[in-house]
């Protein structure tokens, strides 16, 4: 049995000029995250948006102690956003999502009981449960970026791994496994 009051998630959503998505997403993680029994915190950090993104996101805040809102001027990045996101908490347990739904909220516990069960780290894959590997809604220079990308980094990769979608974006870790290295987010 897993001791969850172990475990808390900090899960970043950077932001860009997000508004029509970010309460839709925001909405879809509770409801992900409500049968899972351990702390969690959604850390919004806003680039600046120019269409109520960071205001959007405030109003959930202000009627759930669980989502923070943070506004970064003059900067840009999303790498820089989740570094700082995952400043912002003391959650042991780190995740992002991108706020464009481009990945279903529902995902997220699949993507943190891995992680509590041991494993470092659990990442969603765009390419698995889809007719069509799951780019169906992908222009093809988009696709074909994407399977570069991945093709790209498999050298990388230790031969038991197995991630087949190193680019997602949307992964859960725990922080020990960052603990200690100087990241230098670029982008």
């Amino acid at each position: 049995m897993i001791n969850s009051s172990r475990f808390k998630l900090g899960l970043a959503i950077p932001t860009l000029n997000e508004a029509g998505n970010i309460g839709t997403l925001l909405d879809g993680l509770h409801d992900a995250m409500s049968s899972m029994p351990i702390d969690y915190e959604f850390i919004v950090v806003d680039d600046d948006s120019k269409d109520g993104t960071a205001e959007i996101a405030r109003q959930y805040a202000s009627r759930d102690s669980r989502v923070r809102v943070f506004t970064r001027q003059g900067k840009r990045g999303l790498a820089g956003a989740v570094m700082y996101g995952w400043g912002q908490t003391d959650a042991n347990l780190l995740g992002v999502i991108d706020a464009d739904l481009q990945h279903p909220p529902e995902v997220l516990p699949r993507l943190v009981e891995p992680v509590m069960n041991g494993n470092d780290l659990a990442i969603a894959s765009r390419y698995v449960a889809t007719e069509n590997n799951g780019l169906d809604n992908w222009n093809w220079l988009r696709a074909l970026i994407s399977r570069f990308g991945t093709l790209a980094t498999a050298p990388l990769q230790k031969k038991h791994m197995r991630i087949r979608d190193p680019l997602s974006g949307f992964f859960v870790m725990r922080r020990e496994c960052i603990e200690g290295l100087e990241l230098q987010p670029e982008g």
